[in-house]
């Protein structure tokens, strides 16, 4: 599956190696608005940096990987489908929720394969406690526990482009929820600045905490800070009518040291890198699966706008002060 990629900054990267790592795939052609950026991709993969509309109209490129800013993902998206090309594309679709409705529009009338990048999905911990609580291993889930914690914050310089914590950070939270759980019926935000006064002059949060109402009486709660000085903190838990699935951390070492003064472990591994390296090689193969194979595509456009559809109605109950019930005309559906 000859495949170009739009976006050689460290997430292109990333995604780059995946698609030279699986042997039924193979990555001919990249593009970025920094030429320098695509040269030394380009360079470090043995490939040729050719420009997006050149890589478009070439009929021999299958499928096209979206690793680029946000601001080109719903363009990109919609070229890519026009063209012909099965798309791969990293959160979010958009940052206007009205526009990733316009892409799920056209994805929709299309043939070709649109898969979201949710590489939570994909990791090996998160996806055995989604076929264990699946598989009534803990009767039925009631109450989700999902906590999301970065090591550092960003610069402020991307905050202020990144459209905000629930946005980017929360969104990965939000599809973890709706692929355990579905799709509430309330978001209920609450949110401050703790970790930076520089985020919050610029616009943003950088702790939040949001509850998910189900019609059904369940419940989901998601915790995100910017700040977690002992590493990149991920966990997953649900409780169940019958019992308790958990999904811990990956910590830098395996090693414990039991003595009379007490039990240590090592740290989480520091970054999202280290941490779902094997989720995004899993994801890439789901989406070879998809395009080679026609298998169903695990992480829809879909997903991508109910997610995002999360994400706005968490800003709005922070702003308002109260829940905000999704509806159909935030969902599509």
């Amino acid at each position: 599956m000859k495949t170009a990629l739009f976006g050689a900054g460290r997430i292109g990267k990333v995604h780059a190696a995946s698609v030279q790592a699986d042997p039924r795939s193979e990555l001919v052609a990249v593009a970025d608005v920094v030429p320098a950026a695509a040269d030394a991709l380009a360079q470090a993969f043995g490939i040729a940096a050719r420009a997006a509309d050149e890589i478009l109209a070439d009929p021999s490129v299958d499928a096209i990987l979206v690793a680029s800013s946000t601001d080109t993902h719903a363009d990109l998206i919609e070229a890519a489908l026009g063209a012909g090309k099965a798309v791969f594309c990293e959160k979010p679709i958009d940052l206007d929720l009205a526009r990733a409705l316009d892409v799920r529009r056209v994805a929709l009338a299309q043939e070709r394969p649109v898969m979201m990048g949710f590489n939570r999905r994909f990791d090996p911990n998160f996806a055995a406690l989604k076929a264990a609580l699946d598989a009534g291993e803990i009767g039925r889930g009631e109450l989700l526990s999902v906590t999301s914690f970065d090591p550092a914050p960003p610069p402020v310089e991307y905050i202020k482009v990144s459209g905000g914590l629930f946005r980017d950070m929360t969104i990965h939270d939000f599809d973890m929820c709706a692929f355990l759980f579905g799709m509430p019926a309330t978001v209920m935000a609450h949110g401050a600045n703790l970790v930076d006064p520089a985020i919050g002059a610029a616009g943003d949060i950088d702790t939040g905490i949001v509850v998910l109402s189900y019609a059904d009486g369940r419940m989901a709660t998601i915790r995100n800070s910017r700040r977690a000085p002992y590493g990149y903190d991920q966990r997953v838990e649900v409780l169940g009518s019958k019992g308790l699935l958990g999904a811990e951390n990956e910590r830098e070492t395996t090693l414990s040291k039991a003595t009379a003064a007490g039990v240590v472990s090592a740290k989480p591994v520091h970054f999202f890198l280290e941490r779902y390296m094997r989720a995004y090689a899993i994801e890439w193969a789901a989406f070879v699966d998809a395009v080679r194979d026609g298998k169903p595509v695990p992480a829809t456009v879909q997903d991508g706008v109910n997610a995002l559809a999360l994400a706005e109605a968490a800003n709005r109950s922070l702003s308002e002060g109260r829940p905000v019930a999704l509806t159909p005309d935030m969902t599509g559906i």
